[in-house]
């Protein structure tokens, strides 16, 4: 394996064609299943870099690529290793934005307000990286998946064999392993964190339809009012964090739009309610759910009217692999020094869609610093906000530890 110096050097060349990638993918961001020119741009640099690859996969976008160990896969695949995988999410957010960046969205209602252009960029750097180097102990497969905000494109990408290898509808050794990350903007720019176990949260959605009678805002006694009826239901969901779960565990119950009612002297037929329910635990996840039934028709009917709840299963709790992510912790203390490497101390209760592939693999997923220095991080502007963009320096920091990672004997 080269130094850390040499590494690092390599990644420095690379720097300024890929900042330029990276503002190219933002000047032009495209929706969940929609990144046709997102994954183009990626089989193009992939081509030239002489690099296997196979798209259309997840519904026409994703794309595997694959670059044997230099000793060969199948001695690889034989030890037992398989091949390292590492990941990127390629979809933009349905969001105006409002950096004032020269290279801004120039796709109205659309931007990379979650740093997957970053991230991206990242991956395809660490491909020009150990696309060049002469040592590969281990094989190694690039995920680009579409999808990650709300589509499930990781799942997708699953089905259609991205881990299985030439066998399984991918390329080259089956895969082994995975990581990924993502850009965090409260962590200091040019460190890593993660932790063990849970890192974020099973995402689960509802709608909840709240059925009364209407009638005229004067007479209320002769209707069933389904707008008082859901305002309870609001309050009452929040028994389950605070009645329902342990105090050490965790649950968020939010909802985060209520629509109802088309004028002030008329009592509507239905209020609906549209929310999330986020846990860390499958069994807390089972019973959130359960209560959350009891709670909602309950409540709606003990104000005489009935609910009618539309309920859908999200992504999975993101679990890190315990002696995955000691690896992890050791390659990264090694590369870039203790003072840059730090643990997680509490899960987040966000979700991601990386957690498809640790249902087939051992993952795990890290989050990369993206907080200038100096810069406070209670202004600085988060994860889907308009203000949003994803720095530029934490590019070096995220490609030399991916190569680290495909890098690294286990």
């Amino acid at each position: 394996m080269m130094g850390t110096c040499s590494l690092a050097d390599a990644v420095a060349l690379e720097l300024p064609e890929l900042v330029a990638f990276r503002h190219d993918l933002h000047r032009h961001p495209e929706l969940s299943y929609e990144e046709r020119r997102t994954s183009a741009r990626v089989c193009e640099e992939l081509e030239a870099l002489g690099i296997a690859y196979k798209a259309g996969l997840a519904r026409g976008t994703g794309v595997v690529a694959h670059l044997p160990a230099t000793t060969g896969d199948l001695a690889s695949a034989i030890a037992g290793r398989g091949a390292v995988a590492l990941r990127a999410d390629m979809d933009a957010l349905p969001i105006s934005e409002c950096t004032g960046r020269p290279y801004a969205s120039e796709n109205p209602g659309v931007m990379h307000a979650c740093g997957h252009d970053g991230h991206t960029t990242i991956l395809l750097g660490a491909a020009r990286v150990l696309s060049k180097l002469e040592r590969r102990p281990n094989p190694v497969t690039f995920v680009f998946q579409p999808a990650e905000e709300g589509g499930a494109g990781g799942e997708r990408m699953c089905d259609d064999g991205c881990l299985l290898g030439d066998e399984g509808g991918g390329l080259g050794a089956p895969v082994g392993r995975i990581f990924g990350l993502h850009g965090w903007p409260n962590v200091p720019v040019g460190t890593v964190a993660t932790r063990p176990g849970p890192l974020l949260a099973a995402t689960d959605d509802f709608v909840v339809r709240v059925r009364g009678t209407g009638g005229h805002a004067a007479y209320p006694h002769l209707s069933n009012d389904p707008i008082v009826a859901a305002a309870h239901v609001v309050t009452a969901l929040q028994t389950i964090a605070s009645r329902n779960v342990g105090p050490t565990d965790s649950v968020v119950v939010t909802v985060g739009r209520i629509g109802g009612g088309t004028a002030n002297n008329v009592i509507p037929t239905c209020v609906e309610l549209i929310g999330t329910v986020r846990t860390l635990r499958a069994e807390t996840r089972r019973h959130a759910r359960e209560r959350f039934y009891k709670v909602v028709e309950h409540t709606a009917g003990a104000f005489g009217c009935r609910a009618e709840i539309d309920w859908e299963e999200g992504y999975p709790v993101t679990q890190n692999d315990a002696a995955l992510t000691e690896h992890f912790f050791g390659v990264a203390r090694a590369a870039l020094g203790d003072s840059r490497v730090s643990v997680v101390e509490h899960p987040s209760l966000g979700g991601e869609d990386f957690s498809y592939y640790g249902r087939h693999v051992p993952a795990c997923f890290f989050m990369l610093g993206l907080l200038p220095t100096g810069q406070d991080a209670a202004t600085t502007p988060k994860l889907h906000q308009a203000e949003f963009d994803f720095n530029d320096d934490a590019i070096p920091t995220g490609v030399e530890m991916m190569c680290r990672l495909a890098l690294a004997e286990r």
